[in-house]
């Protein structure tokens, strides 16, 4: 018989996974994996755009790390807090609020309770200029 969780690798912690997650902690919004690299390259961290493309998808699947979409397409990471939020993201400068509240849930699961749908989950994303950014 095999010990729990046999089988089941968990990423190891390299340098180049450390600086990353740093990287990304000291970072308060949103950012590209091509940002992230040419961050820590200019911080002297010399590591591969591959790798980090493999430190910040192993982030996102141990749930280090978010992700969004960028209108550009692009796929965007940032540091989050492990409890379930949404995120209010400013288009010109990416500032990036986690946003807590209960009336979305609830309005998220009366909807798809509406159209049959069960076992949901949800993410909300809303776009905008920020305080500090608008005119």
């Amino acid at each position: 018989m095999s010990p729990a969780g046999a089988g089941r690798r968990t990423p190891r912690r390299t340098r180049q996974r450390q600086a990353v997650s740093e990287l990304l902690s000291g970072h308060a919004g949103f950012i590209s994996a091509q940002q992230v690299h040419s961050l820590l390259a200019r911080n002297g961290v010399e590591v591969g755009l591959a790798t980090v493309y493999r430190c910040l998808a192993q982030m996102v699947a141990g749930g280090e790390s978010d992700t969004i979409v960028a209108e550009s397409g692009e796929v965007l990471y940032r540091r989050c807090s492990a409890d379930h939020h949404h995120h209010l993201v400013c288009r010109r400068c990416g500032t990036t609020v986690e946003v807590h509240d209960p009336h979305v849930e609830s309005w998220a699961h009366d909807v798809a309770r509406a159209h049959g749908f069960a076992d949901v989950h949800h993410r909300v994303e809303v776009m905008g200029v920020c305080r500090t950014c608008a005119p």
